[in-house]
């Protein structure tokens, strides 16, 4: 009887020791795996994530340190908690709204929050420009797209030189001049315009161009988009920004999924 005693003891240690063994909290997790396609190549995440070297408009050195933990369960906490710090409104993958250049807009509330999630949502074209020049009204001729086509996503040299990848803004990359960017709102049926840069607007055109697509406040701009690795055609994108009320713009998460 007694050795049965002991026999049953003996099991109860080994299995509590068999569950704490298995308990991820106790012992190693693997590290988590961060994806940019999902749904076995159906679902690109066309976001850049948000890190310290992400470059910044104008600036070198990056976007800096955006994330701090305030709670830490390594130094005796409960659980974690962070906070976001320096987090401007037009950092990485982010929209723009009407009231980012219209101070007339901006004090009426065209600000992110009253973004039309319509436009933000549905079938668009992911299209590859001309890689020798900013896009011009003659460029945008030359892409032919279908009348009806809402949202657009151009894709530049700007993917191919990598620049998101760099840590230091670089004023030479594509964008549109303000001939294109008339062009598009005189001749298309384009709400969602999508670029991979931080800038709709070439540098040597920046307010007009901005000015000429947010002016009738139809035309919401998305910036940053991460397009390298997918293939140009038909999709569904989704983008859903942070809804920050009064902000001029803001960051945002995108997907495109195959159709």
């Amino acid at each position: 009887m007694k050795e049965l005693g002991l026999f049953l003891l003996l099991l109860l240690l080994v299995t509590a020791d068999e569950a704490r063994s298995s308990d991820p909290a106790n012992g190693e997790v693997p590290p988590a795996e961060v994806r940019e396609v999902y749904g076995n190549g159906r679902l690109f995440d066309i976001t850049h994530r948000l890190k310290p070297d992400l470059p910044k408009f104008d600036s070198t050195g990056g976007i800096g340190q955006l994330y701090t933990l305030v709670q830490s369960i390594k130094n005796g906490s409960s659980y974690n908690e962070g906070e976001i710090n320096r987090l401007l409104t037009h950092t990485g993958t982010h929209v723009d709204t009407p009231g980012h250049f219209y101070q007339k807009y901006f004090e009426a509330g065209y600000t992110i929050e009253s973004l039309d999630l319509d436009v933000l949502n549905g079938p668009a074209l992911l299209i590859d420009v001309p890689r020798d020049s900013n896009i011009t009204a003659k460029v945008m001729e030359s892409l032919q797209i279908p009348k009806g086509t809402r949202r657009v996503l151009f894709r530049t040299l700007n993917t191919d030189r990598r620049l998101m990848y760099q840590t230091n803004y670089d004023s030479s990359y594509v964008g549109f001049m303000t001939d294109g960017a008339q062009w598009l709102v005189d001749n298309t049926d384009i709400k969602l315009v999508g670029v991979d840069y931080l800038s709709v607007a070439a540098f040597v055109d920046l307010v007009p161009t901005h000015l000429a697509l947010l002016k009738n406040r139809e035309i919401i701009i998305v910036e940053g988009m991460k397009l390298d690795d997918i293939e140009a055609g038909q999709y569904v994108v989704n983008c859903l920004p942070i809804r920050l009320v009064g902000a001029d713009g803001g960051p945002t998460r995108c997907i495109l999924v195959k159709n």
